[in-house]
């Protein structure tokens, strides 16, 4: 029996895709964590690890260049799960924080938010939803809280390390 199938779905540029590529490590009613590489080569980054809030409307991502730990990457999502073909979409509601290993935080994209709308692309209902997903996840960061997401995500990681192998033998550095 095959796993799941997950679908990243943006607006901007509009697009769907199927995450074929992606290891899922853990899954549960609230969380899906996966193993990744990039997509198409990049030179800012190259692989990395997701775990997807799946309630809360956040996905939260540790970017690597090769074993190199670089920032924590948080998308604002909207999921839909079918469980009759045990498929996920998750949709991109384009607002995004980084949060460097100093501390620094950045808040980016809002303007595509605002462009999508007004596009016709993201309704009204699912703007306000990014935006009070965004306000959560900013008021857990500003309230120096974001181990209540990132702790239960490393712990999984650190259980699941002697499972995890890169594609050229390397070891994993969480």
């Amino acid at each position: 029996m095959e796993g799941p199938k997950l679908y990243r779905n943006r607006l901007i540029p509009k697009e769907s895709v199927l995450l074929d590529r992606d290891r899922i490590l853990y899954r549960s009613s609230e969380l899906l964590i996966t193993q990744w590489e990039t997509l198409k080569p990049k030179v800012s980054f190259t692989n990395g690890y997701s775990c997807y809030y799946l309630r809360s409307g956040y996905k939260i991502s540790r970017f690597y260049m090769g074993e190199q730990f670089l920032y924590w990457y948080c998308d604002i999502i909207d999921t839909v799960y079918h469980e009759q073909n045990d498929t996920y979409l998750f949709t991109d509601l384009l607002a995004d924080v980084i949060i460097l290993p100093d501390g620094k935080v950045r808040v980016l994209d809002l303007d595509e938010l605002a462009d999508a709308h007004r596009q016709g692309l993201l309704s009204t209902s699912l703007l306000h939803q990014a935006l009070y997903r965004l306000n959560s996840l900013l008021t857990i960061i500003y309230n120096s809280r974001l181990e209540e997401l990132t702790c239960p995500f490393m712990e999984i990681l650190s259980q699941t390390q002697a499972l995890l192998t890169r594609p050229d033998g390397g070891t994993v550095v969480l």
